[in-house]
């Protein structure tokens, strides 16, 4: 007892002497006091000097207060200073965000070497843009001290010039390393902070290959991005554990027994976490849709291993010809994958749908079923376009049937999308070809045909009558949400759709129905992916919330991720509440127990997907820039996808998307019209958002996954 009183004291002591501190130098007439002066101030006695310090030292790392130079103290807010986080770091600049979430621009000499996640003090500084420009003062605390980079040889020495800093060359501590080499792309730690980047100091901590192979490069990415690929003992023993029991026939009381109903799954040809099955039938009043989702919940519950890391990974990760599930293969490839014939344990979603659509009713059950056949996009939708062979329209005969009416009923609920006005955009997506060696040998547009529609406007309707069991329910949940589009943004695309002498509706508040009429009067045009991309890009992000928010996009009042519980958390998370709701627990219940869950799946998934989208897209532009290593000197047609000050991108017809920068342009002063075009003053010629040009293959970085081109003399 006389000890926590003592410690709560001396808990007390350290509070009293941070207001002392706090208070004097406030009133202090001057904005630096020495801290001699200080200390006196504050009466401190040799016995609580130790208390002093400690409270002095929580002020600073909390950025009330700072030391000068001289041994002088002072409030940050009497100097101008404020705290910000240094966000991202390139060769000659940095951003660092306030706590009040201004961006600032921090030039590279006034970065004092801070890095990404170093949590620093910075003072304004005047602007050349008219946008926050400051200067690093102090830094706090520091972020990571891991990062990756490339292994450089220069002046007789090799260096590591790291991929999230200022490229400068930073010395390696060889002692403490694993052995590399020149052109190795590598992970590093820090090991001693200089007040420049050049000046840091690094141990090599692994090499993953050399920095000319993708597959290198991404297992570099995935590493930094904290995406775990391995699983622990700890849960592999749990899905093993699943896996050898088995479907247990009791595992079928209080389900409906489906296994009479022609389901089936349709999925990629590669694909072996078949977590979806349909079924339809023809009703009196119009449809009756089955939505069959793997029961991921019956087998993963909640706050054992296997769920503990379900929710730190919160998706599965796709990139190139690889998979970092979500759940080990024991669970996604084996016991939870809706495979043919064979008994699963599922959740189903079934909606009575009118004659138009009109999703009228639904229900859920917990079930059993047995896919007849795991069907395969390419494969139906060549029996859908008259294109398959006999072997083909062999292995789908049992459902052939079901396939005339699937495809009958998408019609329908695509029309329906459309009376909603909701917005067709299109994204282009490509599949990598990969070769034996782990090489990216090709790379193809990723072809949507109508099985894939079929199968989107199915999962739709399940994802909406999940979120609407909830809305009307009013329990706790996990909702896909998509907001309005910020006005800044919608307001920023009208005055480009000007610039490009592209017709919109007028409008006070924008509504999905303005989204689609834009994207309607260019389609067919040579503007239409130009002004696609415009309007996706004023979109806002969509993400997971307990709230039922809605979804501006798919306009719809109701949705949710329910259809892939192998893959996404938030999908599994929704699945145990609703399991819970048809096992007849009330919602004062369901509210004690889920609510602080929701809240903490919605932000934890939100934040997952980011992280995995992030890498996703960075190893496939390094994948994309290997290809196009093969093709340089090449020339393609293009279009420009995008306009900067610096120059313009374009796209391919495949999707590989690099820079054409503004020194290599014909000589002559450019114009940029922000950014819709670059055009040269004297001569009038433009470079404008959705031109074709033909450009030739300059230069590629796979470790950065950079491809720049140059204008084919036919265009200079």
């Amino acid at each position: 007892m006389a000890e926590k009183k003592k410690k709560n004291g001396a808990e007390v002591s350290v509070e009293s002497y941070k207001n002392k501190i706090v208070t004097f130098l406030r009133s202090c007439n001057k904005r630096l006091m020495p801290l001699s002066e200080l200390e006196t101030k504050c009466r401190t006695k040799k016995s609580g000097r130790e208390n002093f310090v400690q409270a002095f030292e929580e002020l600073r790392n909390e950025g009330v207060i700072t030391v000068r130079k001289g041994m002088k103290a002072a409030l940050c807010s009497k100097l101008g200073f404020k705290c910000a986080e240094i966000t991202r770091l390139s060769r000659t600049f940095g951003f660092a965000v306030t706590e009040d979430g201004t961006e600032y621009f921090i030039p590279g000499k006034c970065m004092m070497g801070a890095m990404p996640r170093d949590r620093v003090l910075i003072a304004d500084i005047p602007s050349r843009s008219g946008e926050p420009e400051g200067e690093v003062q102090d830094i706090l605390s520091f972020g990571s001290s891991v990062l990756t980079g490339v292994i450089e040889y220069e002046e007789g020495s090799l260096y590591l010039v790291p991929d999230i800093a200022s490229r400068n060359h930073m010395i390696i501590s060889k002692s403490e390393s694993v052995p590399f080499a020149e052109g190795d792309k590598v992970m590093a730690e820090i090991v001693y902070r200089g007040k420049r980047h050049a000046e840091h100091k690094v141990r090599i901590t692994s090499v993953f290959g050399s920095s000319d192979l993708a597959s290198a490069c991404a297992e570099s990415i995935i590493a930094s991005s904290g995406i775990v690929s391995e699983f622990s003992e700890d849960v592999l023993k749990e899905a093993r554990k699943i896996s050898e029991g088995g479907v247990q026939e009791y595992s079928f009381n209080n389900r409906e027994d489906l296994r009479g109903l022609p389901i089936f799954t349709i999925d990629s040809a590669e694909s072996k976490d078949l977590d979806d099955a349909v079924s339809v039938e023809k009703t009196a009043e119009g449809w009756l849709l089955g939505v069959h989702i793997a029961d991921v919940s019956h087998y993963v519950k909640g706050n054992s291993a296997l769920d503990k890391e379900a929710i730190r990974r919160g998706t599965s990760v796709y990139y190139a010809d690889k998979v970092i599930p979500m759940l080990p293969k024991e669970l996604s490839n084996g016991i939870c994958s809706l495979n043919p014939n064979e008994d699963r344990l599922t959740l189903t979603a079934f909606m009575e749908l009118g004659t138009d659509g009109e999703m009228k009713n639904y229900r859920f059950c917990k079930s059993v079923i047995r896919s007849r056949v795991k069907g395969v996009y390419s494969e139906i939708n060549s029996i859908l376009d008259g294109s398959a062979d006999g072997d083909i329209s062999a292995k789908y005969e049992c459902v052939s049937r079901e396939i005339a009416l699937m495809d009958e009923l998408a019609d329908i609920l695509i029309e329906r999308k459309k009376q909603r006005h909701a917005p067709e955009l299109e994204t282009s997506e490509s599949k990598l070809i990969i070769d034996d060696s782990g090489v990216c040998c090709d790379i193809v547009p990723r072809e949507r045909g109508k099985s894939e529609r079929i199968i989107e406007e199915f999962m739709l309707c399940a994802n909406e009558a999940a979120a609407r069991l909830a809305r009307e329910r009013k329990i706790p949940f996990v909702y896909r949400i998509h907001e309005t589009p910020p006005e800044e943004k919608t307001a920023a695309l009208c005055e480009m759709l000007t610039k490009l002498n592209v017709e919109y509706p007028h409008f006070q508040e924008f509504k999905p129905a303005h989204a689609a009429q834009i994207l309607e009067n260019v389609r067919g045009t040579d503007k239409f992916e130009a002004v696609n991309m415009m309007v996706l890009r004023s979109m806002a992000k969509a993400k997971y919330s307990e709230e039922p928010l809605g979804h501006f996009g798919l306009v719809l009042k109701d949705y949710a991720h329910f259809t892939s519980p192998i893959r996404r958390y938030p999908d599994l998370a929704i699945h145990r509440i609703i399991t819970d709701v048809l096992a007849g627990y009330g919602d004062t219940w369901l509210a004690k127990r889920y609510s602080g869950f929701a809240v903490n799946a919605a932000e934890s998934s939100t934040a997952a997907e980011v992280r995995a989208v992030t890498a996703e897209r960075a190893c496939e532009d390094c994948y994309k820039a290997e290809y196009m290593k093969r093709h340089i000197g090449e020339s393609f047609t293009a279009k420009i996808s995008g306009v900067t000050e610096f120059g313009f991108y374009v796209q391919l017809p495949n999707s590989v998307e690099g820079l054409v920068h503004i020194r290599t342009l014909p000589e002559g002063e450019y114009d940029y019209s922000e950014p819709v075009a670059l055009t040269e003053k004297f001569s009038g010629v433009s470079y404008e958002l959705g031109d074709t040009v033909r450009v030739l293959c300059a230069a590629v970085n796979v470790s950065e996954g950079n491809i720049d081109f140059v204008l084919d003399e036919e265009e200079q």
